[in-house]
């Protein structure tokens, strides 16, 4: 089998053997990228410190012995699980560490041991520390996950599955435990067509659970098949039957379904369908990517539909992104009766409205001119501390202004002063409305107000106090507002240069 042969440029590491080798068969063929000792706040300075000396050393067993550094299995643990970027020192370190640990490593060193070198391609070392821990008998079914593991990111399926092959040599069960997680770490890169044909041939011999078709069609959706997660999906059904417990399974099938079946939405409500008439439902990741689908088809009765389904079944519960959809959905619609129902209810299911909710809420409204509930909603906005968007505070104070409703304006325009949400454009159109409509007093007021509060009034809206307050014969209440805004700019120009 492919494990008692030497590959090329694999290291003997812990054969103890003096046979040279050339400093490019440490290198491994495809690196990977390992989390560095660096990147750990927080760590102890002997852990560091050790860490160091690996990443650095050339001469490591020397430079331990120099350090003069008492260890731990512990310690030994910890270093191994940063040092997967340096596996010749980090294997030395191991052997350096073993007589002082009266050669009674951990079986989680062990198993770091031969992740590294598995993860790093070095499988003759690797299969050189299976052995040796055999021989002490340490091997579990985690030390050949992490085998399955290492060939399948090195791109050689083949070579995992006869390392399952093997696994009773060596005093592991094949059992549907161990079949689980092979088919894992195969579907997990790209190889759930050799797991599945896999899972076809031994499955006389070790029968699949529900496990087993869930990891599969987990990595079919992955892969974006949906021709073979049609088969595996059969397959599941003729071999363990209608298992309401089996969610993801059934999540992963019609999330692929969705997003890569020529029928997409139609083709997953008819299978969520039969799956409901089965008293089985999916988890929360089709909920929403379904929801989604719908949003971008505009399809409400898909999308209550969905709802009705699922809501409630197996304690799933939406969240507030899913809210959310549900929400655009019927707004987009200009159902915004709908969309407040959904709004209301919300807390009754756990979640709650964030920023997008409410502005997306409060720009229909607005878009729909909806005075009755505009007011309510942008005061109940900033009473949950989720201020409406610029765009949106601009928006309503025109919507107010041109439909004349001056005390609903004048109120939110209060609010918007006290929760700091009011710009120089809201400004300015305020003052600017109240002179089209022969509001002076209020005009003036406002304007005095802005001035005070350090907000810029526009030149065409100072032009136009001008023109009418001269008209009016009382062009000092102008001087007076001109000269308070010129002391205040000045001001502002002179923190602005210091600033």
């Amino acid at each position: 089998m492919s494990h008692r042969k030497r590959l090329a440029g694999d290291e003997p590491l812990l054969s103890g053997s003096s046979k040279r080798h050339d400093r490019r068969s440490l290198t491994p063929r495809r690196r990977p990228s390992f989390p560095s000792h660096h990147e750990v706040p927080n760590l102890s300075v002997k852990i560091r410190r050790l860490c160091d000396l690996l990443a650095t050393s050339s001469a490591i067993e020397e430079s331990l012995d120099k350090a003069g550094i008492q260890i731990s299995s512990e310690d030994v643990e910890e270093v191994l699980k940063l040092s997967y970027s340096h596996p010749a020192t980090a294997v030395k370190f191991f052997r350096w560490a073993g007589p002082l640990l009266h050669h009674r490593h951990s079986p989680y060193s062990w198993n770091l041991i031969v992740d590294l070198l598995g993860k790093n391609s070095l499988f003759d070392a690797m299969w050189d520390a299976i052995r040796s821990m055999h021989s002490e008998g340490l091997l579990s079914l985690a030390t050949f996950a992490s085998v399955f593991s290492s060939f399948a990111a090195a791109r050689r399926p083949t070579d995992a599955l006869a390392a399952f092959d093997v696994l009773e040599s060596y005093g592991v069960r094949q059992d549907t435990t161990a079949l689980n997680s092979l088919l894992s770490a195969l579907s997990r890169e790209g190889f759930t067509d050799a797991a599945s044909d896999f899972l076809r041939r031994i499955s006389l011999r070790i029968p699949p659970d529900a496990d087993s078709y869930a990891i599969l069609l987990e990595g079919l959706e992955n892969e974006r098949d949906s021709r073979s997660a049609r088969e595996v999906f059969d397959e599941m059904i003729v071999r363990i039957g209608w298992e309401p417990m089996n969610i993801p399974a059934y999540d992963s099938f019609l999330n692929t379904l969705l997003y890569h079946s020529s029928g997409k939405l139609d083709e997953a409500l008819r299978w969520l369908h039969k799956m409901k008439g089965q008293n089985c439902f999916p988890g929360m990741k089709f909920l929403r990517n379904a929801i989604n689908e719908c949003v971008k088809l505009r399809d409400s009765r898909a999308a209550i539909l969905l709802w009705d389904s699922l809501v409630g079944k197996n304690g799933l519960q939406p969240d507030t992104r899913i809210y959310n959809s549900m929400i655009s959905l019927y707004c987009h619609r200009n159902q915004l009766d709908v969309a407040f129902q959904f709004l209301d209810e919300m807390v009754l299911h756990g979640a709650f409205p964030d920023s997008d909710t409410y502005n997306l809420m409060l720009h229909y409204v607005i878009k729909n001119k909806n005075l009755q509930e505009l007011s309510a909603l942008f005061i109940e906005m900033v009473k949950n501390e989720l201020p409406p968007s610029p765009a949106n505070c601009e928006s309503t104070m025109k919507l107010l202004l041109d439909s004349k409703e001056w005390d609903m304006a004048i109120n939110l325009w209060k609010i918007m002063i006290t929760n700091g949400l009011a710009g120089e454009e809201i400004a300015n159109s305020l003052i600017m409305k109240f002179c089209d409509y022969d509001r002076l007093p209020e005009a003036c007021k406002y304007a005095e107000d802005v001035i005070d509060r350090g907000i810029k009034l526009s030149s065409a809206t100072l032009s136009k106090l001008k023109t009418i307050l001269y008209k009016l014969g009382k062009g000092y209440i102008y001087e007076s507002l001109f000269s308070k805004w010129k002391l205040v700019s000045k001001d502002r120009s002179i923190y602005n240069h210091h600033g």
